[in-house]
């Protein structure tokens, strides 16, 4: 008898029995005593099935999943097609096309603030271009993005000395009034100090000087600077770039307010020149600033996720997901954030289809709207599809820079990572075959909360914020070698994924 048939005869025999309990004397409700029984015999099954199946997924014919050796042997037969592709994108002829596409787009296109017509332009783009290539179910799936505008921005010292300083608003902050605001600084490093010295910060403009730790750690003083400035009775608040090197360089972001908490200007400003105004105030010298911003916010718009695919030729419904995010901040030309992850996603399809390759399962390419904003159009594709989320293979994200590969983050279970640790292996000609532990990403991050396993792409982030949400976010950043490395390592990985026989287990 096989271990289903003996699994389908003990479930039927242990039912028969729970049957007879529950209504051999007509009872609406078992007593104590037969629950107790009922319950025992539910855990005596339950013994019975896990040692033999935990991990395990039933695949589409009933059967298990081989055991691990047939995987491994599985993802060796690869070892052709993931030379294949390396030699096509890091020595062929798709050589530096990442980079060459994405030149042309950004000094084309220009950054592109959610809402504005630089991203509506930019989609348009987009759709066009994935056409042409050849790609199949070409789409829009529209999203109503916030619309917000900074306007004019200007911020002088008075005192002790005049001084211009470079500023960038906040997104979603308010503008100051019409004629702006001119009030004395109080300079703090951290919201304890802040809290301590709150009688102090009444009427003035809180400058934070938090030192860079990490961005994870240090971002909250964007998001919640002007909140907590705020809640102390400060009419603006100016904060240290989230950034780990700086040449005046002032660097934005989305900043969150809080409802019931007045609203207040807030703006980055440059590392120089927050930490120049701590070594004024250490010294006990009085600062005023003069602060005039125009932001503005409108309706929400309406955008796009751009969608593309190569479909399954024996699974077509289920999905393999690569992705990066189209839209970026309005200054330099979001060429690294996220210009670089979205264009290697493309190019992942676009190697698949020079191959001539067609993998049992759907590879589909989002580009994702409204990122910067907290993930509008991620969170808004995961509510349209997250019924038929048990065909979610793996979802992939790459937003952290097309820098040098070192591997690849990965969410999921024990056996799952076996798995993307052989097909790491493939990647030994280029010497990226890393897995780390935990996938990031804003907008996968809807999909791993409910047990789809998750990727990211690691590489050198030790420039990364330098130029992140700063004028400096331009095409110069880019390397067109380091974004051909990228490119084979999404691809192998996401191609693989997606053609063997069984789906990552979860």
């Amino acid at each position: 008898m096989t271990e289903v048939r003996r699994i389908v005869t003990f479930s039927w025999s242990l039912l028969n029995l729970v049957n007879i309990e529950l209504f051999e004397e007509y009872s609406p409700r078992p007593s104590v005593e037969k629950r107790e029984r009922m319950k025992y015999l539910f855990l005596i099954f339950f013994m019975n099935l896990l040692p033999r199946y935990a991990g395990r997924s039933l695949s589409r014919d009933g059967n298990y999943p081989k055991a691990f050796e047939g995987i491994r042997n599985e993802i060796a037969g690869y070892y052709d097609v993931a030379k294949a592709i390396i030699d096509l994108a890091v020595y062929g002829k798709a050589q530096n096309r990442s980079y060459e596409r994405l030149a042309v787009f950004a000094d084309t296109i220009g950054p592109r603030l959610s809402g504005s017509a630089n991203l509506d332009a930019a989609i348009k783009y987009m759709y066009n271009a994935l056409q042409k290539d050849g790609l199949e179910n070409v789409h829009l799936e529209p999203v109503k993005v916030p619309h917000w505008e900074r306007g004019e921005e200007f911020a002088m010292m008075l005192e002790p000395r005049n001084h211009s300083i470079a500023i960038l608003g906040l997104g979603s902050s308010v503008a100051t009034p019409p004629e702006g605001i001119t009030a004395e600084v109080i300079v703090v490093s951290s919201f304890d100090e802040l809290h301590r010295r709150a009688q102090e910060a009444k009427g003035k403009i809180v400058v934070y000087n938090q030192p860079f730790i990490s961005y994870g750690e240090t971002v909250r003083y964007r998001s919640l600077g002007a909140v907590e400035a705020a809640k102390v009775g400060a009419v603006a608040s100016l904060i240290r770039s989230v950034a780990s090197f700086s040449i005046d360089s002032p660097h934005t972001g989305w900043q969150n307010y809080q409802s019931g908490v007045p609203q207040i200007p807030t703006a980055c400003i440059s590392v120089e020149d927050a930490e120049m105004m701590s070594r004024m105030s250490f010294r006990g010298t009085k600062i005023i600033v003069y602060l005039k911003m125009g932001a503005k916010t409108y309706p929400d718009s309406t955008s796009f996720n751009t969608v593309a695919e190569i479909v399954g030729s024996k699974y077509p419904e289920q999905i393999v997901l690569v992705s990066g995010h189209l839209d970026s901040w309005d200054v330099g030309q979001g060429a690294m954030d996220d210009g670089g992850g979205a264009f290697i996603s493309w190019e992942a399809l676009s190697l698949v289809k020079d191959l001539g390759l067609r993998p049992k399962r759907t590879l589909r390419l989002v580009l994702w709207t409204g990122e910067e904003q907290g993930g509008i159009g991620a969170e808004q594709y995961y509510q349209l599809h997250k019924e038929n989320i048990s065909n979610f293979d793996i979802v992939m994200e790459s937003d952290e820079g097309t820098f040098k590969p070192s591997g690849l983050a990965f969410t999921g279970n024990a056996k799952a990572r076996d798995i993307i640790k052989e097909i790491m292996a493939l990647l030994l000609p280029i010497n990226i075959t890393e897995v780390y532990d935990t996938a990031d990403g804003t907008d996968i991050n809807f999909w791993m909360r409910d047990g789809v396993p998750g990727a990211s792409l690691r590489d050198d982030l030790s420039k990364y914020f330098w130029f992140h949400h700063s004028q400096g976010d331009t095409m110069t950043v880019q390397d067109p070698n380091q974004m051909n490395l990228c490119a084979a390592v999404w691809t192998v990985v996401s191609y693989i994924i997606a053609d063997m026989e069984e789906m990552l287990p979860r």
